[in-house]
């Protein structure tokens, strides 16, 4: 293994002799990783193979807190629904807070591994659905054991509170929202800094990706529900078509973008489901759209939804409908805020995972408008530095074939997302067990404390 510890001269005795110890324990990490991967392997075979659908991770949750506390930490379940913190306490230092997400997705695997998910549940509204780990959820666990086993196996080379957070429902926007609600920083120490990662179809396995600042988008779910006047739909003259009026709606929303948000604003809105009517020959009383928004900045958010209620109640009353017959609307709480990386936490990361994984290996990606509610582990007025990276995922191979033959790869949520287990896991707890390694390390706490 190419080693990249002394490429950067330091001005000090003390931060030579650092360079040279983190170099020692990439090494011993290593050995430890290739040690532990056949448990690995084990555990994220048997994720995936049992998913749980978002609010119901009972069993998973289960196995997160069993693996915690059999390695000694202090665990607490049930915290915000099915959240888990395993806490350990090694001396005076920061706290730092590491989250892994634990939920999957209502929909039926299609990558024929010999390890696929067959299993089947009822979501939350009632209906049956297969479920899969098509987000990567058993891959960001796999890697949050490997990496809270590193932590308590190299516990002498730091100082600190680690919190191992599982946290439920990322999907549907709820987890973190509902542990937070719950006292996840009232009932333990308040962190300093948070840390997590999430895995990238567009990445090779062993390869990590970062951005400072904007990661991912805001999220809003936006429900509008559009009356009219029913009748037979051979006499639409007698009408007042709610399925007119919202395709009307639906064209009038995408100049939201083009024309009310500056060109430098990040931006969308897209209507993914429109429901209205029951036959061929009866035009409806009302049709409900389902709406989603994107953005970066609070006041781009109060924009979009602004616009689209401006929008549908005016061109409502153009169409001749009454005050008590004008559009409603449903916006979901919580939304997801916008993940923002901070800046000085994100240089410190890349710092660590280009001195010991390699420059070759780390690359900057771009803003992305998918949602991910890690960000709320950080909200502004906490003032907790957070950031999250990227964790390629995609067999190197089928990732170079594509690239050359300009075929699209399975992107998450795809039924035929299927991680390379090995190298993306084995990269995932190096890199996240010595970033943690490095924001709680032994010699600065023990040089802080003596100031």
């Amino acid at each position: 293994m190419k080693l990249f510890c002394f490429k950067i001269a330091l001005p000090t005795l003390f931060g030579l002799f650092f360079s040279v110890s983190t170099c020692l324990q990439a090494q011993s990490i290593d050995e430890s990783i290739d040690k532990i991967y056949p448990q690995l392997d084990q555990l994220y075979k048997h994720l995936h193979q049992n998913p749980e659908l978002s609010l119901q991770e009972k069993e998973t949750s289960a196995l997160m807190a069993k693996e915690l506390r059999d390695l000694g930490y202090e665990v607490t379940e049930n915290i915000g629904g099915y959240g888990v913190v395993g806490m350990f306490k090694n001396g005076p230092g920061p706290v730092l807070l590491i989250r892994s997400d634990m939920d999957a997705l209502p929909m039926e695997e299609k990558t024929g591994l010999p390890y696929s998910s067959t299993k089947k549940g009822i979501t939350n509204d009632g209906k049956e659905t297969f479920i899969t780990h098509s987000c990567g959820h058993d891959i960001h666990m796999s890697v949050f054991v490997g990496t809270a086993k590193m932590m308590m196996q190299f516990k002498n080379d730091w100082k600190g509170t680690l919190l191992m957070v599982g946290q439920p429902s990322e999907e549907n926007g709820m987890g973190a929202w509902n542990m937070m609600n719950d006292g996840l920083y009232e009932r333990f120490p308040h962190p300093d800094y948070a840390i997590a990662l999430h895995d990238d179809p567009f990445l090779p396995a062993g390869m990590l990706g970062y951005k400072s600042g904007a990661l991912m988008a805001g999220v809003d779910m936006m429900n509008v529900t559009v009356y009219g006047q029913g009748g037979h739909g051979a006499a639409p003259h007698t009408t007042i078509d709610p399925i007119v009026l919202s395709a009307q709606m639906i064209e009038a929303y995408q100049t939201i973008v083009s024309r009310r948000i500056a060109p430098t604003e990040p931006a969308v809105v897209t209507v993914g489901s429109i429901h209205g009517g029951s036959v061929h020959n009866i035009i409806p009383d009302e049709v409900t759209m389902q709406l989603t928004l994107r953005s970066y900045s609070p006041e781009v958010r109060e924009e979009m939804i602004s616009s689209i209620k401006r929008i549908s109640e005016n061109l409502a009353k153009a169409a001749g409908l009454s005050e008590d017959k004008l559009p409603t609307y449903w916006i979901r709480n919580p939304y997801t805020p916008a993940l923002l990386n901070d800046p000085e936490l994100t240089q410190k990361m890349v710092s660590v995972f280009k001195n010991n994984i390699g420059e070759d290996k780390v690359q900057e990606v771009q803003a992305q408008m998918i949602g991910e509610d890690f960000s709320r582990f950080g909200l502004q007025e906490r003032n907790i530095p957070i950031s999250m990276f990227y964790l390629g995922a995609t067999d190197p191979e089928t990732f170079k074939n594509a690239k050359e033959k300009g075929l699209d790869l399975p992107g998450l949520h795809s039924p035929y997302f299927a991680p390379l287990p090995e190298p993306t896991i084995k990269t995932g707890v190096k890199a996240m067990s010595l970033f943690a390694m490095e924001i709680l390390k032994r010699d600065e706490v023990m040089m802080d404390n003596k100031k």
